[in-house]
Parts: structure tokens; C-alpha cells; sequence
């Protein structure tokens, strides 16, 4: 039996990702790259801090860090009339996720009435990781950042537009928690400098990541 997702709880950072399903594509075009990032505003970017994303013709990835509790029920009780003061924790998660399968839902309905396809764009229940450590944290940004060189689209980091790692080091407006992600690091300089070591993927696997799930191109 699959071990259940873990909650989306307040303040804790997380590994969120997921793969096309079968052999199919999420992104075709780049259109479909910008749109998903459009959703992901309208969608996430009220319950989270974003520290890095990519995205990948077949696959996604974003590192978050879920808002404190009372910004999350802020941000559902403007979004839904309803809304009751004693939601429990629990509760309060359940709505984390499912504004997750929102966006995923609107993406591939639009997707498929785009090109005509029917049937599930991705795999279902997206998954979703708790990072425990800011090692941890580190080599996941890494990881997340590298991974188009690691798939041979390009051949360095800087050259893939559909990340979060240029946006770092750019003055332009942008939805990233841009300054608490390099913060992490000690600063620009040092994040530059960690992002061209070798990535501990040792580390990661030994974390509970699932590396080898998404490294088909």
C-alpha cells in the first residue's frame, strides 16, 4: 500500500512535483510554460512562499514554504464565504491541497481543450515531500535548479528559462521569496558558487527523495 501524502502544514517547507502521464508532455510550447505560471499566481501564490521551481517538458518541480496559519485562513475566508473559525489543522491542510489540485486540474483542462487530447495530463495525486533539514533545503534548490543539465537540454544552469535560478539574481519583479532564497545561501555570491558544486544526491535519496522517477526526458 502507498504511504499516504503528508499534509501541507503551515510553515513547513516542501518538495512539490509531479510527471506527465505515460509517454505524453505537460509543456509543448512555451505559451504552456508561462500559462502554468500564470495559474500557479492565481492559484498558490496566496499559501506560499516560492524559493525555486522548474519546469521540465514532462515534469515539474517547486520548493515552498506554506504561509503561517493565520495567512492561510485569511487567504480561504476571502475565498470562501463559508469558511468556519473552528476549521481544524487538519482541515486547514486538506484546503492546502486541494488549491494544489486546482491548478493542476485548470492546467490540464485547458491543456487538453488546447490540443484536442482527452484523459488524465498527469499523474495523479501530486507529490509532495516535507524538507526536514536546511542541508536538505540546499541541495534540493540545487537539485530543482540543475535539473535541466542533468537531463541534457542545455549545458549550464543559467541557460534554461523555465527556472527560478535567473530570477534569483535579477532586480525585475518576480514571485519568488527572492531575497529569503538567498538568504539561505549567505547571499548571491555564495548561492552562485553552491550551484556549480556536485549536488549530494546521496544525501537527498537518503531523505526520502525519489530521485529516479523523474529523470526520463
Amino acid at each position: 500500500m502507498a504511504k499516504p501524502h503528508p499534509p501541507l502544514e503551515p510553515e513547513q517547507f516542501y518538495h512539490v512535483f509531479n510527471h506527465a502521464n505515460g509517454n505524453d508532455n505537460i509543456f509543448r510550447a512555451d505559451r504552456n510554460y508561462r500559462f502554468f505560471l500564470r495559474l500557479y499566481l492565481t492559484h498558490i501564490s496566496g499559501i506560499v512562499n516560492t524559493l525555486a521551481y522548474c519546469l521540465m517538458p514532462n515534469h515539474f518541480h517547486f520548493v515552498i514554504q506554506m504561509k503561517s496559519e493565520a495567512e492561510l485562513r485569511s487567504f480561504y475566508s476571502k475565498k470562501i464565504a463559508t469558511l468556519e473559525a473552528s476549521l481544524t489543522l487538519q482541515g486547514l491542510c486538506r484546503l492546502n491541497s486541494q488549491q494544489f489540485s486546482n491548478l493542476f486540474n485548470s492546467y490540464a483542462q485547458a491543456f487538453n481543450k488546447v490540443y484536442n487530447r482527452r484523459g488524465g495530463l498527469f499523474i495523479s495525486n501530486f507529490k509532495r515531500k516535507k524538507v526536514t533539514s536546511n542541508e536538505y533545503l540546499l541541495n534540493l534548490i540545487h537539485y530543482v535548479h540543475n535539473n535541466p543539465v542533468h537531463h541534457g537540454f542545455v549545458e549550464t544552469v543559467d541557460d534554461w528559462k523555465y527556472s527560478s535560478y535567473q530570477a534569483l539574481f535579477s532586480e525585475k519583479r518576480t514571485m519568488l521569496a527572492r531575497s529569503e532564497t538567498l538568504e539561505l545561501f549567505g547571499g548571491a555570491d555564495e548561492c552562485r558558487e553552491f550551484h556549480q558544486k556536485e549536488i549530494n544526491k546521496k544525501f537527498l535519496i537518503s531523505e526520502g527523495e525519489t530521485l529516479e522517477a523523474f529523470v526520463s526526458n
